[in-house]
């Protein structure tokens, strides 16, 4: 049985660009051009491995979409891509900060936005991960993807995760934002290494600001 992809744009041309393209490929995308028609369409339907998102829809936005499956039971983890025609930088802040696993700028290449569908994949569908990592009260579960502090669960977004328990298993070494993006994010990141910036911010606010140390003009570390 092929793997889903849900998508939903409200631009008809866009829509079937990527209906027909990820077809082509071998997944079965479900296309809807609002979220409305998204969550009504959904009902009953098995969860997708990714959801392509456009941020301007009419009615309720893509942001909106992504905050209501980040905190759906059953799709709370499933990787967000966001499209957007936006620039500016809070856009992309909002984006991330709410959960999403990556962005696209329109216009877009369809071989670009299929090289970040892939990499995202290959960061959710990795296996065999089940080492506990310890960090002061810090317990991270690879497998469970589950964060405890001090026995209490810290609910992180999918990136956060993965930049804790990179910074973690490298206790004492500073990574560049560059060696981060490459890790983390799978793909050249050339010119957006404010987005690791963002995600430390993010972190430091979950779980207190004494755990990660700004190495400057380097990078981050755990010591």
């Amino acid at each position: 049985m092929p793997q889903s992809i849900l998508v939903v744009e409200d631009d008809e041309s866009i829509r079937e660009m990527l209906r027909y393209y990820f077809k082509s490929v071998g997944y079965e995308v479900r296309s809807y051009e609002s979220g409305e028609a998204m969550f009504q369409g959904e009902e009953g339907q098995g969860c997708p491995v990714l959801c392509i998102l456009d941020i301007m829809l009419p009615g309720m936005d893509g942001l909106e979409i992504l905050r209501r499956l980040r905190t759906d039971r059953d799709r709370s983890k499933v990787p967000v891509i966001l499209l957007t025609a936006r620039t500016a930088e809070m856009d992309r802040v909002a984006g991330l900060e709410a959960g999403a696993d990556d962005y696209v700028v329109k216009p877009f290449g369809i071989m670009e936005l299929q090289a970040r569908v892939k990499a995202v994949l290959r960061r959710t569908q990795r296996e065999g991960e089940s080492r506990l990592i310890h960090y002061e009260d810090l317990e991270i579960d690879p497998a469970a993807r589950v964060v405890r502090r001090a026995g209490a669960a810290v609910e992180l977004t999918f990136k956060e995760f993965e930049l804790l328990k990179l910074l973690a298993s490298h206790r004492g070494v500073a990574l560049t934002r560059d060696e981060i993006l490459q890790s983390v994010w799978d793909y050249d990141y050339t010119g957006e290494t404010r987005t690791v910036d963002m995600h430390v911010k993010t972190l430091r606010q979950k779980l207190g600001e004494e755990y990660i140390t700004t190495v400057r003009g380097v990078g981050y570390k755990m010591s």
